[in-house]
């Protein structure tokens, strides 16, 4: 789904280092992913934080993969997006534990 021109398969180790590096984010991250989720919950109240993550999102989403596939389209759809960006934020707020590293590497083969 990014912008490459190269079509190369990721390799088991690194796979296996960008799961590690997911988890020690989120354990760092966890107050702010925590402080969105619960905009989303109260959107009257703290609509700020959540509209400026869900841009941020979708800037970030348009920067760096390739907006012609359907996947890459469907998470730029506003009424589908919500719900993918809350099971994400979720998961990765799941991976804070001491047990995130084994969370995240069984959602993602499941994937």
């Amino acid at each position: 789904m990014r912008k490459s021109y190269v079509t190369n398969n990721i390799k088991l180790n690194e796979f296996d280092a960008l799961i590690r590096i997911t988890v020690e984010m989120s354990k760092y991250l966890y107050p702010y992913i925590r402080e969105i989720l619960k905009s989303k919950e109260d959107i009257e109240e703290n609509s700020v934080i959540w509209n400026d993550f869900n841009k941020r999102f979708i800037e970030l989403i348009k920067e760096r993969l390739n907006i012609d596939t359907m996947r890459v389209k469907k998470l730029l759809n506003q009424a589908e997006n919500d719900e993918i960006i809350i099971k994400s934020l979720l998961i990765l707020s799941f991976c804070s534990s001491n047990q995130g590293y084994k969370k995240l590497k069984n959602f993602l083969y499941d994937f």
